[in-house]
């Protein structure tokens, strides 16, 4: 998985800290991708292809004698190859892959994802609605805090979106565990400032340990 023993258990000790203190309920969740985004090979191979299409027109026009019917499939094939070329390229590695990633719709479907999994796994069933979900989704370099309806009105947007700002630069750096600790350093100190004291004898409701989907 994305993290190992230590570094789960250090994430789950971490949250089990934070709710004693606040009484709030926080879930981490380590996601490989939001979505498929098919359309990110053809986009690769249409540049390969218009790249290559590129080159074998200004070897045409720079040496017009070489044109034959040979020549044609030549060119065909290279263009062909450069396009399947860049495609297989954008599957095998992610770093080229995000270059044809649309920045909105990256949005969309991280959201929609983090939506899906608070429904899915029933993390507004908390007694103070106070739920917290922190999901990183590491194809799209991208995360989404979503937290339930007890905090409305007394966390907003830009104060959750600090938490985001914390943790992106180690996330960048591929420091996914130092991330995750960034980020629930700055939710505790969002839950301590608003002087939450943890009610004795509440239960934990939510799982402490980090979730993970996907293949690495």
């Amino acid at each position: 998985m994305f993290l190992n023993q230590a570094e789960a258990d250090a994430i789950d000790g971490r949250i089990a800290r934070i709710e004693a203190r606040t009484g709030a309920q926080i879930v981490a969740a380590v996601v490989a991708r939001s979505d498929g985004y098919p359309e990110v090979v053809w986009k690769a191979f249409a540049l390969g292809a218009a790249a290559a299409a590129l080159v074998v027109v200004a070897l045409d026009l720079a040496h017009p004698d070489r044109m034959s019917p040979y020549a044609t499939l030549v060119n065909v094939l290279a263009v062909i190859g450069a396009g399947a070329a860049s495609a297989l390229l954008a599957v095998a590695a992610p770093h080229y892959a995000r270059l044809f990633l649309d920045r909105l719709r990256v949005d969309g479907e991280v959201r929609q994802h983090a939506q899906a999994m608070f429904l899915e796994r029933q993390l507004f069933r908390t007694q103070a609605r106070t739920g917290v979900l922190v999901l990183v989704s590491l194809f799209e370099r991208k995360v989404e805090i979503l937290a339930d309806v007890g905090f409305d009105g007394r966390i907003d947007g830009r104060a959750w979106h600090s938490v985001v700002a914390a943790m992106m630069p180690k996330l960048t750096e591929g420091r996914l565990a130092e991330a995750i600790g960034a980020g629930l350093e700055r939710v505790e100190q969002l839950l301590v400032a608003l002087h939450v004291e943890h009610r004795a004898g509440a239960p934990d409701e939510l799982p402490n340990r980090p979730i993970e989907e996907g293949d690495v």
